[in-house]
């Protein structure tokens, strides 16, 4: 299992998406050398938690929860084939293209050690969006990739450092709850009714699933 290349995206303005500027940086390009990884702060005040990585829409994207964005490059090919197109490392939005590794297979709250010193742990899957869909201009984008349930990870800050293309990825640590970044992904999209069982992961969560499955779980004990 190796990181592939570490991604980062400049501001570029567009006519796709809702974010007041109208500006995005979801086209990311493998950046050369090391990149500096830490915790860029709550959601809303925080950006990326990849230093030169621009996050544009921060109602939506960045902070402590999202801080860095995982996509499996075997699951970039496998779209190529149904496309019929490059997809390039980093096309998606992610910050991480990785080899070797099931990431959206991932366990809410495993942590994974890149390189010699940072340590990142599994929050989410990527819910898709407008912008998602314009960048691609593939339509029905948006229903077509949450059908598939590919999501890749959004993942959290535990021990910042620098990492870089051809780093090794190991996982530190397994929970033994079950819960998946595609369970997850599936019960705040399609299949709401999983949602209690997401509490199994407890406060590894993204805050806004956590918050999301004890609502659910209290409104249907009324």
């Amino acid at each position: 299992m190796k990181l592939l290349s570490v991604n980062l995206g400049s501001p570029r303005a567009v006519p796709y998406t809702d974010q007041p500027q109208g500006l995005t940086g979801i086209d990311k390009l493998p950046a050369d050398g090391p990149v500096r990884v830490a915790a860029p702060g709550p959601k809303g005040t925080g950006a990326s938690g990849v230093a030169g990585d621009a996050v544009c829409d921060t109602r939506h994207h960045g902070g402590d929860d999202q801080a860095v964005y995982a996509f499996a490059r075997e699951d970039l090919d496998e779209w190529e084939r149904e496309l019929g197109r490059t997809l390039p490392n980093g096309c998606f939005g992610e910050n991480l293209t990785t080899g070797g590794l099931d990431v959206s297979g991932a366990l809410i709250g495993e942590r994974w050690r890149i390189g010699s010193g940072v340590v990142l742990e599994v929050t989410s899957g990527r819910i898709p969006c407008r912008t998602f869909q314009g960048h691609l201009a593939e339509r029905g984008w948006v229903r077509r990739f949450t059908r598939k349930g590919a999501t890749g990870a959004y993942l959290r800050v535990i021990e910042p450092g620098e990492i870089r293309a051809g780093d090794s990825v190991e996982i530190l640590h397994r929970p033994d709850h079950g819960v998946t970044v595609a369970t997850q992904f599936r019960a705040v999209t399609t299949e709401r009714e999983l949602l209690p069982g997401l509490l199994a992961a407890g406060e590894a969560l993204h805050a806004e699933t956590l918050a999301a499955a004890r609502k659910y779980v209290a409104d249907r004990a009324r």
